[in-house]
């Protein structure tokens, strides 16, 4: 998928590998995850599903049903976000790689609980999903940071997630490494527009949630930020082109 994946387990305690092999058994059934759907869904590679649907080698109707299903998912949430988070690109072109990411780290965060660990943080590009706390039994949560778009070797702000509290996950998505990479609805033939906001970091309980949100807001502004604080639990952090912050409450405490 074009980015870095890290899985992070304690060293010991309930529900953690005791050997190496379990440990490399763990990070196995993500990279299983991952890769199997990155083989159906990136544009990148010639015979996936993606790509074949692109240049007109296959129809939606004979896609794989997981392939239809995650194309469900991408049309339900561009009705939740009114259009500011689609799969359709401005040529036309259905990429649904902004949703299958976050279904993959959720898809991976199973597999792990599968295998019976119950404590582990996964980071997928600056994307988090954790579980549990980093000291088992201890009700510590993990500690999760958002990177300065401005400055990419300082924090802005960090959240805990895991353990007993509110949220699981932590998505952030801008255009500090990228550009404006994101399109949305009604923005033109191009599909790109100015955007309000340089970086958005959104908490949610659940990855998917807080990794569509996150780009929805930064194709939306605050019109969209307004949306999602006012239709979803969740705490978000919006960095404006000019390094103003814009922060719920969560990340002012």
């Amino acid at each position: 998928m074009g980015t870095v994946i890290s899985l992070a387990l304690p060293a010991n305690g309930p529900g953690t590998p005791d050997s190496a092999t379990a440990l490399a058994g763990a990070a196995a059934a993500v990279e299983r995850v991952f890769t199997g759907l990155d083989e159906t869904f990136s544009l990148y590679r010639p015979d996936s599903e993606a790509s074949r649907l692109a240049r007109g080698a296959l129809t939606l109707r004979d896609t794989s049903a997981a392939f239809r299903a995650r194309f469900a998912d991408a049309a339900d949430w561009r009705l939740l976000t009114a259009g500011f988070f689609t799969a359709e690109r401005p040529d036309g072109v259905l990429d649904l790689s902004g949703i299958i990411k976050g279904y993959a780290i959720d898809q991976a965060g199973a597999a792990l609980g599968a295998a019976g660990l119950t404590d582990w943080c996964l980071n997928a590009g600056g994307d988090v999903l954790v579980s549990g706390s980093p000291a088992p039994g201890t009700g510590i949560p993990w500690q999760a940071g958002v990177v300065d778009p401005q400055n990419r070797g300082m924090l802005l702000s960090g959240l805990p997630l895991g353990s007993t509290g509110r949220f699981s996950a932590l998505a952030t998505s801008g255009t500090a490494e990228r550009g404006n990479h994101i399109w949305r609805a009604g923005a033109g033939r191009t599909g790109f527009g100015a955007l309000e906001f340089r970086q958005v970091s959104v908490a949610a309980p659940d990855i998917l949630t807080a990794d569509v949100l996150a780009t929805a807001v930064v194709a939306g502004g605050k019109q969209m930020l307004d949306r999602a604080t006012d239709g979803w639990d969740v705490e978000v952090l919006a960095v404006l082109g000019g390094g103003e912050l814009l922060a719920t409450p969560g990340f002012r405490a």
